[in-house]
């Protein structure tokens, strides 16, 4: 389930919320009570072995265009 975050205008608290995406929008309470909520934009990050598969050594960049993977040649 996607976890949103919210700050308290009133007491200026940031929390999290978790919740379906389809009530992504929904309007949360801080925890001391208060309704003036706002979300906060976040982002999201991966960590791991990007850039390599199992065994086979760095995943070349297709990034287009002649002699750069796009072409075929």
């Amino acid at each position: 389930m996607p976890r949103y975050e919210f700050r308290c205008r009133a007491c200026g608290s940031t929390f999290e919320v978790n919740r379906p995406m389809a009530e992504s929008s929904s309007a949360a309470t801080c925890p001391q009570g208060h309704d003036d909520t706002v979300k906060l934009l976040s982002t999201v990050a991966f960590t791991g072995r990007g850039g390599t598969t199992a065994g086979s050594g760095p995943v070349p960049a297709g990034g287009g265009g002649c002699c750069g993977g796009g072409c075929g040649c």
